[in-house]
């Protein structure tokens, strides 16, 4: 294919995240320092990389844990971000559990702090497209299925797997 096909199509930015909970069921959130809201530990796919890869790296780069990156739970695609130019799809995986107690090791550079939360604490602190990325995903992970969520959702499009 030449330069100019490839100049016209449409891109995407991929994102990989972890779905970690403590024993309690609830969700392990960070609180990064360069946007307002929290987010999952998890971050861009490098080149070179597949989903998987860059949710294990970006776990440990940002909170030091080495987690097995379970089955996929979430797919989301997002558009219409703030300083963001393309839509983002975001992997959301399986990562297990750990203890509240389990030491964690900030990324002090792009980190400030973090925490394990009910869904109802996470409400406040997630932007609107990431908690219900999060309730997708807890939903997933209850009912062994896979959840895309398209732009603009309002609701869960689901699939058993």
């Amino acid at each position: 294919m030449s330069d100019d096909f490839w100049s016209t199509v449409h891109r995407a930015i991929a994102g990989a995240s972890a779905y970690i909970t403590d024993e309690h069921g609830r969700v392990l959130l960070v609180d990064p320092n360069y946007r307002e809201h929290w987010s999952f530990p998890g971050g861009m796919v490098d080149a070179g990389e597949h989903p998987a890869q860059a949710c294990a790296r970006e776990v440990a780069e940002e909170v030091g844990l080495s987690v097995e990156v379970g089955r996929l739970l979430t797919v989301s695609w997002v558009d219409g971000l703030a300083n963001v130019p393309y839509p983002v799809v975001t992997f959301m995986f399986d990562c297990g559990e750990v203890p509240s107690d389990t030491p964690i090791s900030l990324q002090a550079e792009e980190l400030d702090d973090y925490g394990f939360f009910t869904l109802e604490e996470a409400e406040g602190l997630l932007a609107g497209h990431a908690y219900e990325r999060l309730l997708a995903t807890a939903a997933a992970r209850a009912s062994g299925g896979l959840t895309y969520l398209p732009p603009g959702h309002r609701g869960l499009v689901g699939q058993k797997s």
